[in-house]
């Protein structure tokens, strides 16, 4: 658990001093948000039925810039390498990261919500519920994303090489995500919404629980 800790601050204080970085993943967020409404055209009914799929789809990109540079600072002049010689559990260090990770993803589809609202008039008064679901499709990403980001960083196109990797594994999760968000902003007559939060849970359980145990193997290899 010390380990933990200490490895966790190490990563928060990376990200704080990087914190520039995440306003431009921002940027390219709200971009993107902007031309898939482009995309829809003029109709505001379609617009807001199409707008929880455009703003997961809008995290899932901005994802994969933050995840390809957050082993960055590790690569450099082989600082993994002497962290493990510590010696540091790795599963410390990958939770570090994966939670450091997951607070950088939520905060960032969290400050993409208002951009949503005003270009898909998607407005909810159930915001705790949408907060809930951003909250759990980020841990969803996060989890596995850290794993694939260890295991492409030393690849010289890892930003091409991390979506051919992510992409297909996290597609049951973004499918959660994006069905919940949208019981949450056009309404839930049938009750569904909590069972699409357990299966968003259940991924979140087992990504979590198999990438810590992986990630071991693939820092050694």
């Amino acid at each position: 658990m010390t380990q933990l800790w200490a490895a966790l601050h190490k990563d928060a204080l990376l990200q704080w001093r990087t914190r520039n970085q995440l306003l431009a993943v921002f940027t390219f967020g709200a971009s993107t948000l902007l031309l898939f409404s482009f995309a829809i055209g003029p109709d505001a009914s379609a617009l807001r039925q199409h707008a929880a799929g455009f703003l997961w789809l809008s995290l899932l990109l901005s994802s994969t810039l933050t995840l390809a540079e957050s082993f960055q600072s590790e690569m450099e002049d082989r600082a993994l390498e002497g962290l493990l010689l510590l010696p540091a559990d790795p599963r410390a260090l990958y939770y570090a990261k994966a939670l450091a990770n997951w607070a950088q993803l939520t905060l960032l589809g969290i400050a993409l919500v208002p951009i949503m609202v005003v270009l898909y008039d998607a407005g909810t008064t159930r915001v705790p519920a949408l907060l809930g679901v951003i909250v759990l499709g980020a841990g969803g990403l996060s989890a596995p994303g850290t794993l694939y980001a260890a295991m492409s960083s030393q690849a010289r196109a890892k930003q091409t090489l991390l979506p051919l990797l992510l992409f297909p594994l996290i597609v049951p999760v973004l499918l959660a995500a994006v069905k919940a968000s949208s019981l949450v902003i056009l309404g839930d007559p049938m009750g569904q919404l909590w069972s699409w939060t357990q299966l968003l849970l259940a991924f979140n359980l087992i990504h979590w629980s198999l990438c810590g145990i992986l990630f071991g193997r693939v820092v050694e290899d």
